[in-house]
C-alpha cells in the first residue's frame, strides 16, 4: 500500500506539490477548505484523472486519518482549525518549500525579509544566468516542486515567513535577510514570533553556508551575532556604497549611474545580488553586465519610457503608505508629480505626508481616498493637491506640469476603479506609452 500525503490547500505550490508527489508514488490526497477557485477547475479534474482524492469546503477525518505527512499552503494560519486536527493525531506539516528541499540536491539560494523579496530574487536569478540555471521559486509565484526534477545549479527561492515557519530540515546553500519591519502580525501571533518564523532559516539546525544581512537593519545587527558566515549589505567594508559605486570588499562593481534601479532600497537590492554572485564566483564584469540587462518587475517602481524630458514610473503594487513611502524617498532634489489614491484601507497617512512633504512638488488625487487624503496633506503642511477623475486625467494634468518625474504610487486598493493593481498598472502604462 503506497503511502499517504495530504496536501492542504488548492493553491499553485499545492497543485505542483500533488503532481510531483504522484511521482513519487504517493497516494495523494488534497483537502481545500473552501469552494475551488475556476482557474483550477481543469486541473482539478485532470489530478483526479491521474487518481488524487480531492474534497473542497471542508476537511473530511477520511481525508486527514492516516496521513504520513501533510504539505500546507502557505495561506493556511497555524491557528486553523485543520492544523490544530493535524498536530492532534500527530501528522507533521511541511511547506511546500521543506518538501521540494527534501526531494532534491539541487542547492536553494533563498531570500526573505519583509519588503523587497521579489525584485531581488528576479535580480539574483538574472546576475546567476550568466553562468548557472538558476530559476526563480518560492513565493513569487513558482513553486519549486515544479523545478526540482529538471536540471538546474540553483533554485533562487523567495521564502515567505508563512513558509519559513514550517520547515525544520530546509537548509539554504545562501540566504538573505533584505530587512525587517512589522507585517504579519495577527497571522504569526506577535511581531516576536514573525522575527522567529525568518530567523529559522538562519540558525542551527538549519543555518545556510553563507548569511547576507542589512548591516543597517539595527534588528538583524544584533541578530547577526547569532549566525555564521555573515556579509554585510549596505556596509563599505562587505558590499555598500562608496564615491558614487556600489563596491564589493572595495572593488568598484557598478557606478549608481549604471543602475537600471532606482532608489536606496533597489541599491541595496543590487547589493544582495551582488555579494550572492560573488561568492558563487562571478567576476565584477560579468555582474556590472546582468545587473544593466535587469528590468524591474512589473508594477514595482517600474520605469515605462521617458518622453520630452519627464521620466515615467508605474509603482502600482504600491497599496499601502508604507510601500508608496519607499518609491517617494526614491527621489531626492527631482520635481516629482506623484500620482496617490485608490480605495482607501483607512491606514495612518502622517509618515506618508512627511516623505510626500520631503520628496514632492505635486500630488494627483484619483478614487475614492481623495478627500481623506486631501485633509491629511493639507493638515500636514502640503498644500500643492490636484484632483482629477480617471487615470488618464491625472496622467495629462502631470505631463502638463513639465516634472522631472511622474510617479504612479496609489499607497492604496485598486477596486474602487480596477480590477486589481496589475490592471490599474497596465492601464497607466498603456495610456503613458501611447502619448
Amino acid at each position: 500500500m503506497s503511502e499517504k500525503v495530504l496536501i492542504l490547500g488548492l493553491s499553485k505550490s499545492g497543485i505542483s506539490a500533488a503532481e510531483y508527489a504522484l511521482t513519487k508514488g504517493y497516494d495523494v490526497f488534497i483537502t481545500e477548505s473552501k469552494a475551488p477557485k475556476e482557474e483550477f477547475k481543469q486541473k482539478i479534474e485532470e489530478l483526479k484523472q491521474k487518481g488524487v482524492k480531492i474534497e473542497c469546503g471542508y476537511h473530511s477525518d477520511e481525508f486527514i486519518s492516516g496521513s504520513s505527512f501533510a504539505v500546507t499552503s502557505p495561506g493556511i494560519p497555524p491557528k486553523s482549525e485543520i492544523f490544530q486536527r493535524l498536530n492532534e493525531k500527530n501528522i507533521k506539516i511541511i511547506s511546500e518549500i521543506e518538501f521540494a528541499y527534501l526531494n532534491t540536491k539541487i542547492p536553494f539560494i533563498v531570500i526573505t525579509g519583509t519588503n523587497g523579496k521579489t525584485t531581488t530574487t528576479a535580480l539574483v536569478s538574472h546576475i546567476l544566468s550568466k553562468k548557472f540555471s538558476a530559476p526563480v521559486c518560492g513565493n513569487i509565484g513558482v513553486p519549486p516542486t515544479s523545478l526540482i526534477s529538471e536540471d538546474h545549479d540553483f533554485l533562487v527561492c523567495e521564502v515567505s515567513s508563512y513558509q519559513a515557519q514550517m520547515t525544520e530540515k530546509f537548509k539554504a546553500k545562501i540566504a538573505c535577510w533584505t530587512n525587517f519591519t512589522p507585517d504579519h502580525i495577527d497571522w504569526h501571533g506577535g511581531l516576536e514570533n514573525y522575527f522567529k518564523a525568518k530567523a529559522k532559516l538562519f540558525l542551527p539546525p538549519q543555518e545556510p553556508e553563507f548569511a547576507i544581512l542589512n548591516a543597517n537593519d539595527s534588528k538583524l545587527r544584533k541578530f547577526s551575532k547569532e549566525c555564521n558566515n555573515v556579509v554585510f549589505f549596505d556596509d563599505a567594508k562587505d558590499c555598500g556604497i562608496i564615491d558614487g559605486f556600489i563596491c564589493y570588499k572595495g572593488e568598484k562593481v557598478i557606478s549608481l549611474k549604471d543602475c537600471p534601479l532606482v532608489g536606496h532600497h533597489n541599491y541595496q537590492n543590487i547589493m544582495c545580488g551582488i555579494i550572492i554572485a560573488k561568492l558563487l564566483g562571478m567576476s565584477s564584469s560579468d555582474i556590472k553586465e546582468q545587473i544593466m540587462s535587469f528590468r524591474a518587475p512589473e508594477h514595482r517602481l517600474e520605469k515605462v519610457r521617458e518622453m520630452g524630458g519627464i521620466t515615467f514610473y508605474n509603482d502600482s503594487k504600491a497599496t499601502n503608505p508604507e510601500a508608496s513611502i519607499v518609491a517617494i524617498d526614491s527621489f531626492n532634489n527631482t520635481d516629482v508629480a506623484l500620482i496617490l489614491g485608490g480605495r482607501d484601507k483607512n491606514t495612518d497617512l502622517t509618515e506618508m505626508c512627511h516623505s510626500i512633504n520631503k520628496h514632492i512638488k505635486t500630488v494627483l488625487l484619483i478614487g475614492e481616498a481623495t478627500e481623506r487624503f486631501e485633509e491629511n496633506l493639507k493638515k500636514n503642511g502640503f498644500s500643492n493637491i490636484i484632483k482629477e477623475h480617471s487615470m488618464e486625467e491625472a496622467i495629462d494634468r502631470a505631463i502638463s506640469l513639465k516634472p522631472d518625474v511622474v510617479l504612479l504610487s496609489p499607497a492604496c486598493a485598486s477596486f474602487d476603479m480596477f480590477k486589481s493593481y496589475e490592471h490599474r498598472g497596465e492601464v497607466f502604462k498603456e495610456y503613458v506609452l501611447s502619448k
